[in-house]
Order: structure tokens, then C-alpha cells, then sequence
């Protein structure tokens, strides 16, 4: 079946990619601005070692990502190594960016929603998504545990992907 002479699979895959574009900017603006705060921090590391590589021994104190791919991993009876921490973070932390993103997307197409409005919905969702689902299977604790100052970084940091995301959706 070829989905060029199908305009619903056509406009489906269109949609689609413009979704994981704009999650894969959003993603790297995210980034980025994690990496100038650590940086900022003293930081040392390059920025494809930060990036891509953990400073962790294990899934014990690795990002959130990676400790959400070990709690699915469990859930389906996989036991991922410890030594498997830094590609589960990069791996979860990339396919959240792009689902976001194609959330964005589809959101885009709700009638009278414009591509940025879109996009710095979908990264308020995906915060809020953070503190109400992640301490529920332990990874984070109660957003009210958290000190401000966390919660504003993060919450900026959610807002620079959807600001990003949206961006990246208008010029679709």
C-alpha cells in the first residue's frame, strides 16, 4: 500500500515527522540548556560526553530516565544490568523528547491552537507528567518535597523544549 495516494496516511505521516522534528529541537534545546547549567557549575566534561555518556555506576544513581527504562524493563521481567544505565538513560530520554514532540504535533492540528501555543503546552504537560507519574513508581519523590529553585529549572527547562517544539511546528 503506498501512502502517497492515501492523503489520511499521507497527512499521518507528515504529522508524524514534523512531531519528532520538533521533540528532537526540543529535546536539544533542553539540553543544551542543562549542559550551560552545569557548565556554569563547573562543570568539565565535553558536551557529547555529558550528553551521552553517565557519571553513574548503575541504574541506583543514574537520571530519571534511565531509572524509568529499568522500572519498564522489570515490569515486562528484563533485567537490565547496571552496565546498561547510560544507554537506557539516552535511550528513554530520547524517545520521551520525540513522543512529546508528536504530542505537540497532534495537538497543533485541535482547531484554534496555534504551533507554539502547541508546543509550550505540551512541555508544561510533560513537567507536571514528571511529578505526578515518577513519584508514583518511585523515582521522584512528592513535588512538594522539592525546593523551588528545582522545580523553576526544571519547569524553565520543560519551557525552552516547548517553545522550541513549537517553533519548529510552525515552520512545518
Amino acid at each position: 500500500m503506498n501512502h502517497s495516494t492515501h492523503p489520511f496516511l499521507r497527512f499521518i505521516a507528515t504529522r508524524l515527522g514534523r512531531g519528532v522534528a520538533a521533540g528532537a529541537a526540543g529535546t536539544i534545546a533542553m539540553d543544551l540548556l542543562g549542559y550551560r547549567s552545569y557548565r556554569h557549575d563547573n562543570g568539565r566534561s565535553s558536551l557529547s560526553d555529558w550528553e551521552f555518556r553517565s557519571t553513574s555506576d548503575g541504574f541506583d544513581d543514574a537520571p530519571a530516565p534511565a531509572k524509568v527504562g529499568k522500572w519498564l524493563a522489570s515490569a515486562a521481567h528484563i533485567d537490565l544490568p547496571d552496565s546498561a544505565a547510560t544507554a537506557t538513560n539516552n535511550v528513554v530520554h530520547w524517545t520521551t523528547g520525540l513522543m512529546w514532540g508528536s504530542a505537540a504535533a497532534v495537538l497543533y492540528r485541535i482547531p484554534r491552537v496555534r504551533a507554539l501555543e502547541a508546543g509550550i503546552l505540551t512541555g508544561l504537560v510533560a513537567f507536571a507528567t514528571s511529578y505526578i507519574v515518577l513519584p508514583k513508581i518511585g523515582i521522584y519523590r512528592r513535588i512538594t518535597e522539592y525546593d523551588v529553585r528545582t522545580l523553576a529549572n526544571d519547569a524553565s527547562a520543560h519551557l525552552v523544549f516547548g517553545v522550541v517544539a513549537g517553533t519548529i511546528l510552525t515552520a512545518g
